[in-house]
């Protein structure tokens, strides 16, 4: 029973030490919640990326493996993605808002799970956790079965403990105008930090690597973006 009661305090502390960075994240994401982009793809795609990053430290747990830091830091090449693609193409996420609000509106609990919106936050989610696994890991190792149960029943009410506050600090008028008037100009800084921060944490890959991979980047994402205008350009002509 003594154990039970200590697995509650040892959920939220270990909770609250790994994912204080996500307060920041979700905030901004809740401020970019449009036609397109809605509030249940932020918090699926947190409850995806989080419950893989609990069965990652579990698999870890239970059989003696442990991904390896240098792997799951070079996901944060998807925020560096995500946000290289906000920076370089802010058209793209507003242009598509009015075609696609009426298919979105009755889209189904299964297709919320396979949106790219929903992977792009769980992808986010999974990039930045590389710590989560690191403390996770022991954490678990070092409870049986029934804390163990008890500690993941904790983090997964604190993650919609999580949305819920950031949720609501989106709708202060002080903060909302502020994260109106500079969120979509801050996010994308803010996913190339947290990306370039994960990659060099994690030792994934040297400081010279990072800036070709970013490049490279830089130039895939234009080179999706010039293509997409064009099929859209012929498409219009073919009407036309």
């Amino acid at each position: 029973m003594n154990e039970l009661v200590t697995a509650i305090p040892t959920g939220i502390t270990a909770f609250t030490a790994t994912n204080l960075d996500d307060l920041v994240i979700l905030t901004l994401l809740f401020s970019q919640v449009n036609a397109t982009f809605r509030h249940r793809h932020i918090v699926i795609g947190q409850y995806l990326g989080f419950s893989t990053l609990v069965v990652a430290s579990l698999v870890g747990f239970l059989g003696g493996l442990v991904l390896p830091p240098h792997l799951v830091g070079l996901l944060g090449l998807v925020p560096i993605t995500v946000g290289l693609n906000r920076l370089l193409n802010p058209e793209s996420d507003s242009s598509s808002d009015a075609d696609t609000e009426t298919d979105l509106s009755h889209s189904s609990i299964f297709t919320n799970f396979l949106s790219p919106q929903t992977c792009s936050v769980a992808a986010v989610t999974i990039a930045n956790g590389s710590d989560n696994v690191s403390i996770y890991m022991p954490l678990f190792a070092n409870t049986n079965i029934s804390s163990l149960l008890v500690i993941i029943a904790v983090f997964l009410s604190l993650v919609g403990v999580w949305c819920y506050v950031t949720y609501k600090l989106t709708c202060q008028p002080a903060i909302s105008n502020i994260l109106t008037r500079y969120g979509n100009n801050l996010v994308p800084f803010v996913l190339i930090g947290l990306g370039i921060f994960i990659i060099l944490d994690s030792a994934s890959l040297n400081p010279i690597a990072l800036v070709a991979s970013c490049l490279c980047l830089m130039g895939l994402v234009k080179l999706y973006a010039i293509n997409g205008q064009a099929a859209t350009s012929s498409g219009v002509d073919l009407r036309g």
